[in-house]
């Protein structure tokens, strides 16, 4: 039986492997985004030249926005790939981010939602810059929206802090015990 379980939970642990894909997936979708992105910096670039300011501030706007929506991406790929399939080998390279594998899911959890409510926040602007395209009631959703994402980051984060906090109380106990133990 004990052959069994072995076998069993090699088979499990190897299955991490099967998100690999996504990971190559949401990379292509990077790839993706650069060629949208060049694809807007073509059509903004006379626009900057020739346009009223609010059209250019729109255009570079969405450049921005499709950064952010890529750097979202690669801290997904990142802390996804060595939280869940394996470490990533780049200890001694120079251009390695310092927070690469330092981000736990309580972390990505917070990136991800500090970048929705980042990139909510630009879309929120490119609406404002355009007001006289929206009807209030597009603009009222809109800034709903945006304010339900500002809530759960503050929630999330909340609930994080909340976590580290009981986490910090249960080791300190753990050690006032071991202290009373060794007197």
């Amino acid at each position: 039986m004990k052959r069994i379980e072995k076998y069993l939970e090699a088979f499990v642990f190897a299955s991490r492997w099967l998100l690999a894909p996504f990971y190559v997936g949401l990379i292509l979708a990077i790839v993706l985004l650069l060629i949208k992105f060049v694809k807007e910096f073509f059509h903004v670039v006379p626009t900057v030249l020739t346009a009223e300011g609010s059209e250019a501030i729109v255009g570079i706007l969405t450049l921005v926005d499709v950064a952010l929506v890529a750097n979202l991406l690669i801290i997904i790929v990142f802390a996804g790939y060595e939280n869940f399939v394996s470490r990533i080998d780049t200890a001694g390279h120079a251009d390695r981010p310092e927070w690469m594998g330092h981000v736990d899911f309580a972390d990505l959890k917070i990136k991800l939602i500090g970048s929705i409510v980042a990139i909510s926040g630009i879309e929120l602007l490119k609406s404002f810059v355009n007001v006289d395209q929206f009807t209030n009631e597009q603009l009222g959703w809109k800034v709903g929206i945006h304010m339900t994402f500002v809530v759960s980051g503050l929630l999330f984060a909340v609930s994080d802090r909340l976590g580290v906090a009981k986490k910090v109380a249960k080791q300190s106990i753990r050690g006032s015990a071991k202290d009373g133990e060794t007197h």
